[in-house]
């Protein structure tokens, strides 16, 4: 495992591209593309704005970025540097920006959800949608591109749109049997759209391509409900929340040992970096095993409570969750056996995981300098050697698996790592 410089950053805008070959990244109004391999600045573009979104097209040849305060976005290309274009919903305000998958359109949601409104890059033509939800997660692709879902609402009433992503025309719309739509999401397979109401209310909905409604599922009444949803990347399993016991690991503070032969003083930088840093590593506990455990708060919205994160392992074989009131704990779930494998019990709160797109390899952070990775052949934690605070709090992985880009609030770096064979 290797580690680059670190390099500025802010709003924690680090992305690679679909392709794999660029790394984008933004301070204030400037964004930046890196090679991946050389970490070497190929283009610098300025904005007009601090930088608040940024999101590369499906082809990589385009990356937008939103100014929301402004209420523009603007776009480069990375083939034609000298073309640019920009989009100001003026009035109208902007509150969400992203592609279309053919990536050369670009979807606006403007202020107070009065609409979402299509730019064609191509054409220069706008088309409009009425009535968006204010909601969660309001627009769904499917994904090989063909369809979008929109959640929309209207005479007090929940609707979802179907719309044809080649010409935008409207396929189907139904109503939704839903009190407060909150979200929806398309299973992988694009088959079935997932529909899930406010957390007041326990219900998800499965909708067919054509609007019928193929089944419903509410575990309980008269508690709050759903918090998040994930689909597993067969469409085979749809995941909501869940609690069991097994082994488990917990991470534990270890004192760094120095050769005094080889401790001068003063230390050099890098010496005294190495020296005064705490490292970890990982025991096993035995069970029954005792987690922090947050009591949220009852009066106040929003409580820290219930399963706040879910991703399925790229094998479908492992479902990564995290229970927003026990939050130093990673729990990962056997799909196959539908029971728990394992817990990774933290020192600080869970900030952010993620897995290999292309193994079951689990990358967490948890707000210090540290990466923790697991895999079924165990879980190793591994210290950033980077000299001053370098407090990581969120991560991503490049496309292939080979490297992951690891943010922090002012900087990054990219961790290079070395590729497992998978058994």
């Amino acid at each position: 495992m290797d580690f680059s410089e670190l390099f500025k950053l802010s709003g924690l805008l680090g992305r690679f591209s679909p392709d794999g070959k660029c790394l984008a990244s933004c301070v204030q109004y400037r964004l930046i593309i890196r090679d991946v391999n050389t970490l070497q600045i190929l283009q610098l573009y300025t904005c007009l704005d601090q930088i608040q979104y940024i999101e590369w097209s499906s082809d990589s040849l385009f990356i937008l970025c939103a100014m929301y305060k402004r209420g523009i976005v603007q776009v480069w290309s990375l083939e034609q540097p000298d073309w640019h274009c920009k989009i100001d919903e003026g009035s109208a305000g902007l509150v969400a920006s992203c592609w279309s998958p053919d990536g050369r359109h670009i979807l606006n949601t403007t202020e107070f959800h009065l609409r979402i409104t299509v730019w064609s890059l191509c054409t220069k033509s706008v088309s409009y949608i009425k009535y968006p939800k204010a909601c969660q997660q309001g627009i769904a692709f499917t994904k090989d591109g063909r369809y979008m879902a929109v959640a929309e609402r209207r005479d007090c009433k929940d609707f979802v749109s179907l719309f044809v992503c080649s010409n935008w025309q409207l396929l189907r719309h139904f109503d939704t049997e839903t009190q407060d739509l909150f979200g929806i999401e398309w299973a992988p397979n694009g088959c079935i759209l997932a529909v899930w109401d406010t957390c007041l209310e326990y219900k998800i909905l499965l909708y067919s391509l054509d609007g019928r409604l193929l089944s419903t599922y509410q575990a309980y009444e008269w508690s709050l409900g759903i918090k998040s949803i994930a689909w597993s990347p067969s469409s085979q399993f749809l995941a909501i929340g869940s609690y069991d016991e097994k082994i488990v690991y917990k991470e534990v503070e270890k004192s760094p040992s120095v050769e005094t032969e080889r401790f001068s003083f003063p230390p050099t930088r890098a010496l005294a970096s190495s020296v005064f840093s705490t490292q970890s590593k990982y025991d096993i506990s035995q069970v029954p095993v005792s987690f922090q455990y947050i009591k949220p708060v009852a009066d106040r919205a929003n409580p820290k409570m219930g399963i706040g994160m879910l991703a399925f392992s790229p094998d479908n074989c492992f479902l990564a969750t995290r229970n927003d009131n026990i939050p130093n704990a990673v729990w990962i779930w056997d799909i196959q056996k539908l029971k728990l494998f394992v817990v990774l019990e933290q020192l600080c709160a869970i900030q952010s995981f993620q897995w290999d797109p292309r193994q079951p390899r689990l990358a967490v952070c948890t707000g210090n300098s540290k990466v923790y990775l697991w895999s079924p052949a165990g879980c190793v934690s591994v210290q950033v050697p980077t000299e001053g605070d370098f407090q990581i709090v969120s991560l991503c992985w490049h496309p292939s698996g080979d490297s992951m880009a690891l943010l922090s609030k002012d900087n990054f770096c990219v961790c290079y790592l070395e590729r497992e064979e998978v058994k």
